[in-house]
């Protein structure tokens, strides 16, 4: 059977994001070739990798990553570099399915991404112009009474750090008529992705850790004593193997194939808007309203509007992304009407059916995590250091996630997409008839 790769063969480079046009410079780093031993090997130098690599390098690890093309080439290098606390599940779904303890833990956990970031950033001197601060906005009666109940519920749990705002309120951050009101989390905040995997890398390999590029697998060993990872010109035996190839890794590893589906979300930047930019964002924050199939900006720090939405499930590519999103954009501001579009991009996530990440082991030193389902910023660096923890032998927080029952999405792997569609479909009428 053919083997489906995360990387098309050759050297791979950046895509055409404004990411990768003012990313800070990099080095080209070695394909893995030949035969090679090591203790952990970690699949993905995407932020799930890159958090578990850095980790574990801190404890004194010897750590290497594989990577099919760059560092930071899939979705860690190409969102919308939003640092959104919580997972794509609700704390009261969590509680419904899972139980009030797994909801205490989860809740113990949302912000943490976000610390692990700003703690990175200040402790590397990463430089990804870190801003904080992130809006939820509503365009609807329905969506603000949505985002006062996450609030109290947050509130519950403990966690203070989000506030209600009116729609005169809003207009302070967002020079926009388009939303009813919404809702600021002041421990959020937004970044140069790219950047910030970047300087990861950078702080890793200062700490012995190794990283080989362009480097696509094409199998995994996972229920070895040493799992083998195979490339088309080497191998590494070690003694714990992480996948953290997210959405992809295709069918590398068959057993996680139908755990996940990748889905496609568009971006595009403006050219620099000089004072224009204060007048659409006066504080600098970035936000996202809160549809099922959402809209999402901010600025960058050259004064770009970096403008995101859409999805389309199974992965693929729209014909024309600034097609897609010109529309959006121009209707939540209609003052940049014709602006020019500079940059315009699509990059992958990986959707979980239960919208809950996973976390989990192939035989007994093989582990992998997941399914960030849009959530990933946050997520991925969390769930990097849990999967650090696990290898380093407490394993109390991995074993929690490990437990939570995944489940396949209906139709199998050929009609998960045309149900999916659907399921997007119905939500979508729900949010344009505001209930």
């Amino acid at each position: 059977m053919p083997i489906e790769t995360f990387a098309p063969a050759g050297e791979t480079k950046h895509t055409t994001s404004y990411y990768a046009a003012s990313a800070n410079p990099s080095p080209e780093r070695p394909k893995l070739q030949g035969d090679q031993l090591i203790d952990i090997c970690v699949v993905g130098a995407g932020y799930s990798g890159l958090s578990a690599a850095l980790h574990l390098a801190e404890k004194g690890f010897k750590v290497a990553i594989i990577e099919g093309a760059r560092v930071g080439w899939g979705a860690s290098g190409r969102n919308g570099g939003q640092i959104v606390n919580g997972l794509n599940a609700s704390l009261q779904t969590i509680k419904r399915r899972y139980g009030q303890d797994t909801a205490n833990f989860v809740a113990g956990l949302v912000q943490e991404g976000g610390e692990i970031i700003r703690e990175r950033v200040a402790t590397y001197d990463i430089q990804c112009d870190l801003k904080h601060g992130n809006i939820f906005t509503g365009l609807t009666a329905a969506h603000m009474r949505e985002l006062d109940e996450r609030r109290t519920l947050w509130a519950s749990y403990g966690l203070h750090n989000q506030d209600m705002l009116s729609k005169s309120e809003l207009r302070d951050h967002i020079g926009s008529d388009v939303y009813a009101g919404g809702m600021i989390d002041h421990t959020g905040g937004h970044m140069h992705p790219l950047n910030l995997c970047l300087g990861e890398a950078a702080a890793f390999e200062k700490l012995g850790g190794v990283i080989y590029e362009q480097s696509p697998v094409i199998s995994c060993d996972t229920e070895a004593d040493k799992p083998v990872v195979r490339t088309r010109e080497g191998t590494m035996t070690c003694n714990t193997l992480l996948l953290c190839g997210n959405a992809y890794l295709g069918h590398v590893v068959p057993a996680l194939t139908a755990r996940v589906m990748p889905v496609s979300t568009q971006m595009m930047a403006t050219v620099p808007l000089g004072d224009k930019a204060d007048e659409l964002l006066p504080t600098d924050k970035c936000v996202e309203d809160v549809r099922y199939i959402l809209d999402y900006f901010r600025l960058s720090a050259d004064k770009r509007l970096i403008f995101g939405g859409g999805t389309v499930y199974g992965g693929t590519d729209p014909a024309d992304v600034v097609a897609k999103l010109r529309p959006a954009m121009e209707k939540v501001y209609p003052q940049l009407k014709g602006v020019k579009i500079e940059h315009a991009w699509s990059g992958n996530f990986a959707l979980s059916f239960s919208r809950v990440p996973q976390m989990g082991r192939l035989g007994n030193n093989t582990y992998f995590a997941h399914g960030y389902s849009g959530h990933g910023v946050t997520g991925s660096h969390t769930f990097g250091r849990i999967l650090s923890e696990a290898v380093a032998g407490d394993r109390a927080r991995f074993d929690v996630f490990a437990k939570v029952p995944w489940y396949p999405f209906p139709g199998g792997r050929m009609f998960r997409v045309p149900y999916s569609m659907m399921g997007s479909w119905y939500y979508a009428l729900r949010d344009r008839l505001g209930v």
